[in-house]
């Protein structure tokens, strides 16, 4: 797996993740799936920077997302 799209799905899984959390929260459930999509979500992330030699910084985020989208949709 590459890393940008390691980097990318570890952050859709965090945001996804949000949702679910408030919701378990909400209704006085335990939040352990939420919790565990968190814990893929970092992992994911860390293994990302970690395989990126330069690392990745704010300003590159929106050229990731489009190189990984770019090549799922071409």
């Amino acid at each position: 797996m590459d890393a940008d799209l390691m980097l990318v799905a570890g952050i859709i899984l965090g945001v996804l993740s949000i949702p679910a959390a408030l919701s378990a929260y909400t209704h006085g459930r335990g939040s352990r799936m939420s919790a565990a999509i968190v814990l893929i979500a970092v992992v994911l992330i860390a293994v990302a920077i970690n395989e990126t030699p330069s690392g990745y910084s704010f300003p590159d985020l929106p050229n990731v997302f489009g190189r990984v989208f770019g090549r799922l949709f071409n």
